[in-house]
């Protein structure tokens, strides 16, 4: 009985950090098409976003 909140809490993990991170990657080609000459910068944003939280992800399944 013990297997399931954790399996079910790992699957909520999972898709919380793919949802955050989908929103992180369509906000960033929303502003890459406003301003397509901030490309550089818009990018190295979103990459530093998307590392954090996948990383808070991965701390979290490990804390489960």
């Amino acid at each position: 009985m013990g297997q399931i909140p954790v399996m079910v809490g790992a699957g909520l993990i999972v898709i919380g950090a793919g949802i955050g991170i989908g929103r992180i990657g369509g906000s960033a080609m929303d502003a890459i098409a406003r301003q397509p000459e901030a490309f550089g910068k818009i990018q190295t944003a979103m990459l530093i976003a998307a590392a954090l939280v996948e990383g808070l992800a991965f701390a979290a399944l490990f804390a489960v």
